[in-house]
This record gives C-alpha cells, sequence and structure tokens, in this order.
C-alpha cells in the first residue's frame, strides 16, 4: 500500500470507529533487499519491539535471522486484511507485517476495500521504511544480475577479456554520437552499455586464476585516483579555475604514474586524429618545443592540421566527425533530389 492509500484508509477507519472502541495500529515494514540485512531505522526497531504481532509471509525473508538474534518473534504466516483488522481493533493492538520483495498486494488490496466501504472500524494504517535505498543502489543490482548471467548463460560464461575489445570501443563510439547529437533518452542508455563493459570486465576478471580482482577493487582504485587527484575537494590545496584544477590532476598523475616520457600512457591504436592531437597536447603541456615532422603525403598533412586545432582548442575528430555528417546530409538530398 502506498503513503496515500495509507492514510486515506487510516482516515476513512476514523471516520466509522464507534466513539470509545479500540483501535489499534497496522504497520506495514518495507525494506530494501540492497541494504545489508540487520541494517534498521530506529523507527522501525521501536515498532518490532513494541508490536503485539509480527509476521512475514516469506520464510527465507533476509531479516528473519536478525530480528530473532534481536529477541523478536517473528511468525510465518500470510494473515488476510480480514484477520489483522479483526487482530489489531478490538483490543487496540499492534501488528507489524514485514513486507516481502515483491510487495504484498493481496494484503493491501484487502486492506483498502474494507477501509472504503465506510462501514468498518480500522487500525492506524502505517507503511514504514526499515530501509531503503541510497544513490548508486542499482549498482549493486547490475552487480547481482552480471553474476547470474555469468554463471549460467553459454554465451557470456566463456567470454575472455580480448573477446568483449570490440564492443568496448563500439560502445564509446554510440557514447559519443548520443553526445554530440544531444538524444538524452539515447545518452542513458548508452551509459548504460558502457557501464556494462565494466561490469563485464570486471566479473571476467574475478574468474582469473592468477590474478583475480572483483568490480570493488576496481571502484576501490578509482576512488583512491579521485581523491589523490582532488587535493582541493579532499585536502588543504586551492583551486580557484578550472586551469588550477588541471594542474593539480597532471601533477598528481604525474606522481603516480613517474612516466620517463609525455607519451607514455597514449594509446596508439586509437584513430590518427586523435592520436595526434593527444601527442600535441601532452607536448604542450610539457612545455616541449617540437615541431610536427615535415614530410610528403596527406599523412604530414594531417598531423599538422590536428596539432593545429590542437592548439586552437579545436578536437579535430570531433569537428571532422561534425564535417562527415553535414557531408552525409548533403548525400542523402542529393540521393532524394535524383529521385
Amino acid at each position: 500500500m502506498n503513503a496515500d492509500a495509507s492514510a486515506s484508509a487510516a482516515g476513512t477507519g476514523a471516520d466509522a470507529r464507534p466513539e470509545g472502541a479500540g483501535t489499534g495500529r497496522l504497520v506495514l515494514l518495507t525494506t530494501s533487499h540492497r541494504v545489508a540485512p540487520g541494517l534498521l531505522s530506529w523507527p522501525a526497531w521501536q515498532i518490532l519491539r513494541a508490536a503485539d504481532r509480527v509476521v512475514s509471509a516469506d520464510p527465507d525473508h533476509p531479516q528473519l535471522p536478525y530480528l530473532r538474534e534481536a529477541g523478536i518473534e517473528v511468525e510465518t504466516a500470510a494473515p488476510a486484511a480480514r484477520e489483522l483488522v479483526d487482530y489489531c481493533v478490538p483490543e487496540a493492538r499492534t501488528a507489524v507485517v514485514l513486507t516481502s520483495a515483491v510487495g504484498e498486494s493481496a494484503l493491501t488490496d484487502g486492506l483498502a476495500r474494507l477501509a472504503g466501504s465506510g462501514r468498518e472500524t480500522m487500525p492506524d494504517l502505517e507503511l514504514l521504511p526499515g530501509s531503503y535505498d541510497l544513490p548508486g543502489a542499482r549498482l549493486l543490482d547490475l552487480v547481482q544480475v552480471m553474476d547470474q548471467i555469468r554463471a549460467e548463460c553459454p554465451w557470456s560464461s566463456v567470454r575472455t577479456h580480448r573477446d568483449l575489445a570490440k564492443y568496448g570501443i563500439e560502445e564509446a563510439y554510440e557514447l559519443v554520437e548520443a553526445i554530440e547529437e544531444g538524444d538524452r533518452a539515447e545518452l542513458r542508455e548508452e551509459l548504460g552499455d558502457v557501464l556494462l563493459q565494466v561490469v563485464f570486465h570486471a566479473r571476467i576478471a574475478q574468474d582469473d586464476p592468477d590474478e583475480p580482482f572483483s568490480i570493488d577493487d576496481v571502484a576501490g582504485t578509482l576512488v583512491e585516483k579521485l581523491l589523490h587527484r582532488h587535493p582541493h575537494v579532499f585536502g588543504d590545496e586551492d583551486a580557484a579555475t578550472p586551469e588550477d584544477v588541471k594542474a593539480h590532476w597532471l601533477r598528481k598523475k604525474a606522481e603516480e604514474k613517474q612516466r620517463e616520457s609525455v607519451t607514455e600512457g597514449i594509446p596508439l591504436a586509437q584513430p590518427g586524429l586523435a592520436l595526434a592531437a593527444k601527442l600535441a597536447s601532452r607536448v604542450r603541456t610539457a612545455g616541449i618545443e617540437v615541431a610536427p615532422p615535415a614530410g610528403e603525403g596527406i599523412g604530414y598533412d594531417l598531423l599538422a592540421l590536428a596539432v593545429r586545432a590542437e592548439a586552437e582548442g579545436v578536437d579535430p575528430e570531433a569537428a571532422l566527425r561534425a564535417a562527415a555528417r553535414a557531408y552525409r546530409d548533403a548525400v542523402v538530398a542529393a540521393e532524394g533530389s535524383a529521385e
């Protein structure tokens, strides 16, 4: 039952209640499976300890061992609305229903019918969150789903990092396209596809017999990196401008990597214009005077253009894609006029 239905049912019960009659209290206690069992809110523990009756239709509910350890007796049962109302109202007793992951639709529908009849004395109805999701909680679902797919899917269970490498490239390009097209729905989906690559690779890595690591290790490494490279956020250093932030980032990165050349860490397999621009960016940031090599042919011409674009703050790959899209539109227009 949602909060509005609870409030409506409670109000109807109050209107129909004979003067001096007991009322009782019926609490539907919700919990999140994404929060460790036993970590309940203080109001939840209070009502559980004070209740005259606690029931759960799910005998395997993850909260049960912790409630019983705390001395709370939980009855495994799925009482109907009529039974619970009759239990609570005459003696003003309190009953708590520990809801399952799928909810208690039959119970809440029954309570709504009784309350809506206008002829019933209803207990005070309350929907109480015992635990609830924090931001990022659905990532736990993603990890769990990926675990099951890896274990049970004939295709996914035998994939390797090399098998998936091409998909990582494809998904990254599709994400860039969604960003450049300004399609919000597509952006949301493509971000998910990129995230899938991360989770899938981490799950594969977990099976490595020699150097296994998990998604928690990946996240932990990333958190450490972000903390170290943002001393102006998590430390005592100051950064008033984006340029200051970039200087912090580059300095901390240099401390971590201890590279002998500014070209280290640049993937040479990336598209040519992006590679040329990245090299030019590293050279400029390091303050090294290196002119692009002169030579014959379109490759050297493109290199010079990429270096020039980077110096002017233009992403040559993005600029070429924009021009190519304009070329595509011209082709489509020409095809249309030829029909």
